[in-house]
């Protein structure tokens, strides 16, 4: 008599070949059933010999298709119905979904053999993908993901495509994008009425639009050679392209998107490639070439003019959709400037019409694809860290991927913060993290924020009024006002920088672990209202964390403009430092914004309270000579930082740990000193750097010992300086005294892992509020 089994298996298992896999799995193991997509993830039912049975189990586990990613395998005992056949089922949606949805994948080896091959049918096809390739969430609408549920539902599948779709010895078999030139969308490229094209054998026609994907590539790979700037039509979202090697595009393209220095990403045409420009470490290339396919931050091997600006190292990321190997094979350039095309700091362009309206002064053409794409997802950025890999930018090849399971009661919204926006959504206890979204400030961003937020809320089909949402403690976030309007009964508030320590605990399912965790950004409304950003907090994620050190406080001169000048930034410092020289005379230099700032601060007039480390690393960079305007988000700190990097190993400058302070004025006073005393500026840098990890190893030992403590965290922005934490890790994992250390891997530590850290927090009941003026959580004192 047969026996029989019911299968239910969670995690990424839509969308990446697991239906066919498991066809395939059980007509070897001789065994009849079905198998379909459903709410929470993938359906099994089995009937046959109780030895092919238990190697299908066997087998399940341990062989699963190369793109999928099992959460739990749930076998239990059925009735065995007499079934003859194994078939692949319609889906079916019985209550809302729990499923993961799949990443986009990078296009894999077969496709991208055929996508050569004259002879296939695909040959030339820049939409070519098979179920262990292509696009997932930048397709999908809708669960579960089925064709109807994407993007390629307006093109019917001609005989051929058919026919590979329903062969179950197929790899397309039930490959839901999966299209050909016969029946599948096409690129074609339109050329701009205002093209700037300097080469005259190269003058676009612009009465009519080159048709057709290959002569609109190869066409497109001229126009490249030739010194244009190209939006090109990805998976989720336009990119603005030019030849790295050609200083005078690289300078356009940089005058047009009104982005200054901060750096471009490159795709190179290989690893081979990738090493000719940067130093790649086993783990950078990983990283590389890992199924993500994130642009990878390493050390540079020769200068781009243009691309880098005073940055020593580059950002690379190798080909991942069939489009890019084809421009590479038709004659593009070997080294891209593939950067989001948009104008600085907005959202990446994805809808077609938006993207001309907002790209006609920027590029030259468009390379335009016929595919819809469902959502904005840009590249992903990462670095192989000192602590290991580590995600500074989650986007395409992560996002939406769940990244912890929480012991939530129910559905959780978690709005992150306004800087690096993220989103997480929280069911059946499966924490979402969304795409990078961008700083809220932007009009398209917010936006953006918007859409996301009403995209996976849609997509998971959670009622509104069952969410328990929760937003940053600062009210004047908008984001916080973004909360007040959704009208949801259930509505908290986490702080800041406790959610940073509760990302890094949340990624490792640690929820009573109590740790000395350590927050050190650039700012964030802390609980007496004043602004955070050096903070050190004992305590767990189920207990909640008690702030028990902080960086000594200081001013900061016209508050949230102190972020854009690190002299005005430094005044509020410096005002604490005896024995200061005149600043703006030589060697400091300081301009006249500085004299501006101090008057601010002496009569304290629209000046705050900060503890933010992230002021403390400005101001150390403009006594080194960063005394202009930043151009990016956290660009004297990279400054400091290279030019610290720089220099030998020197003897680190005091940073005392008094009480419950770090204080900084003997480290400034030191940094002042040596500026006059002529020393070396890469040393002082240096030395600076030694100083504050020292600071900090001398604080968490305290600490750690006097709450019997082994394991240190370290979020937040700050701790995206590789420098830093190489000197930490070497101060706090070794010797007699060593701790455990602990950083963010899945979600960024910058804001961008916000969004985690509050949704953990909800979910163990831990919740913050405004303190009255003058009420302070309670903080101990180590003498």
């Amino acid at each position: 008599m047969a026996s029989a089994c019911s299968i239910r298996v969670r995690g990424v298992v839509q969308g990446v070949g697991f239906r066919p896999f498991v066809y395939r799995l059980a007509c070897a193991n001789t065994l009849n059933g079905w198998v379909l997509n459903a709410e929470e993830g993938v359906e099994i039912h089995l009937e046959g010999a109780e030895t092919g049975l238990e190697a299908f189990v066997r087998d399940l586990r341990a062989q699963p298709p190369p793109a999928a990613s099992i959460a739990e395998i749930d076998v239990r005992p059925a009735e065995a119905t007499g079934l003859h056949e194994f078939t692949i089922r319609t889906s079916q949606c019985r209550d809302r979904p729990t499923v993961r949805i799949s990443p986009d994948l990078p296009v894999c080896d077969e496709c991208s053999k055929e996508l050569f091959d004259p002879a296939d049918p695909r040959y030339w096809y820049p939409y070519i993908n098979c179920t262990n390739c292509g696009p997932r969430y930048t397709v999908v609408v809708a669960l579960p993901y089925d064709r109807p549920n994407t993007t390629l539902r307006n093109w019917p599948l001609d005989d051929y495509c058919s026919a590979e779709y329903a062969d179950p010895a197929n790899r397309r078999f039930h490959a839901q994008p999966v299209a050909c030139p016969a029946c599948g969308p096409s690129y074609y490229l339109y050329p701009h009425l205002h093209s700037r094209l300097q080469a005259d054998h190269l003058q676009p026609d612009n009465d009519e639009t080159t048709g057709g994907s290959e002569g609109s590539i190869r066409r497109a790979a001229e126009m490249l050679r030739a010194g244009a700037i190209l939006a090109v039509k990805g998976l989720g979202g336009y990119h603005l392209a030019c030849d790295a090697r050609n200083p005078a595009a690289v300078a356009v393209l940089r005058d047009r998107k009104y982005r200054k220095e901060k750096p471009f990403a490159l795709m190179v045409r290989d690893v081979e490639m990738a090493h000719t420009l940067v130093e790649l470490s086993s783990e950078a290339e990983a990283l590389l070439t890992s199924v993500a396919r994130p642009i990878v931050l390493a050390p540079a091997r020769i200068e781009l003019s243009g691309v880098a600006p005073e940055n020593n190292e580059l950002g690379v990321m190798l080909p991942y959709t069939p489009l890019h190997h084809l421009l590479f094979a038709a004659g593009a350039p070997e080294v891209l400037v593939l950067t989001s095309a948009n104008r600085s700091s907005e959202p990446i362009a994805y809808e077609d019409e938006d993207a001309l309206h907002r790209l006609a002064g920027i590029a030259d053409s468009f390379l335009i694809g016929q595919r819809p794409i469902a959502r904005r997802v840009d590249d992903s950025v990462a670095r192989a860290g000192a602590l290991g890999p580590v995600v500074l930018r989650r986007a395409r090849g992560y996002a939406p991927g769940a990244v912890a399971s929480l012991p939530a009661e129910g559905p959780v919204l978690a709005l992150g913060a306004d800087l690096k926006n993220t989103i997480t959504l929280v069911v059946d206890g499966q924490a979402f993290v969304s795409q990078h979204i961008g700083d809220l400030d932007h009009y398209q961003s917010l936006r953006a924020f918007h859409e996301t937020i009403d995209d996976m809320v849609s997509m998971y089909k959670v009622p509104w009024d069952e969410l328990l949402l929760v937003h940053d403690l600062h009210p004047q976030y908008l984001s916080t006002a973004y909360a007040a309007t959704l009208g949801v009964h259930k509505s908290r508030t986490v702080q800041h920088h406790r959610a940073h320590v509760a990302s890094v605990l949340a990624e490792r399912g640690e929820w009573t672990k109590r740790v000395a965790g350590v927050s050190f950004d650039g700012t964030g409304y802390g609980d007496d209202g004043s602004i955070w950003g050096g903070e050190i907090f004992v305590g767990s994620v189920h207990e909640g964390f008690e702030r028990v050190a902080h960086l000594r406080r200081a001013a900061l001169a016209g508050g949230d403009a102190a972020a854009h000048y690190p002299v005005q930034a430094a005044a509020g410092f410096l005002a604490q430092v005896d024995g200061l020289p005149d600043m703006l005379a030589e060697p400091f230099a300081f301009p006249e914004r500085y004299r501006n700032a101090m008057e601010l601060v002496h009569r304290d007039v629209r000046t705050f309270a900060t503890t933010s480390a992230g002021r403390l690393f400005d101001a150390a960079a403009s006594l080194l000579g960063f005394t202009r305007e930043v151009t990016f988000e956290g660009q004297a700190a990279m400054w400091l930082e290279q030019l610290a990097r720089s220099a030998s190993l020197t003897e680190p400058y005091p940073f005392p740990f008094i009480g419950t302070e770090l204080d900084f004025r003997p480290l400034l006073q030191a940094v002042v000193l040596d500026r006059i005393r002529g020393r070396d500026v890469r040393k002082i840098g240096r030395s600076f750097q030694l100083g504050i990890a020292q600071g900090l190893r001398n604080a968490l030992s305290v600490i750690s010992r006097s709450h019997g403590l082994d394991t240190v965290v370290l979020s937040g922005g700050v701790f995206q300086n590789e420098l830093l934490l190489e000197d930490l890790k070497s101060m706090l994992t070794e010797g007699e005294r060593s701790l455990h250390v602990w950083t963010n891997h899945a979600v960024p530590p910058n804001d961008g892992g916000i969004s985690l850290g509050q949704a953990a927090l909800a979910a163990l009941g831990q919740f913050d509020t405004i303190q009255q003026s003058g009420e302070h959580r309670r903080e101990s004192s180590y003498a």
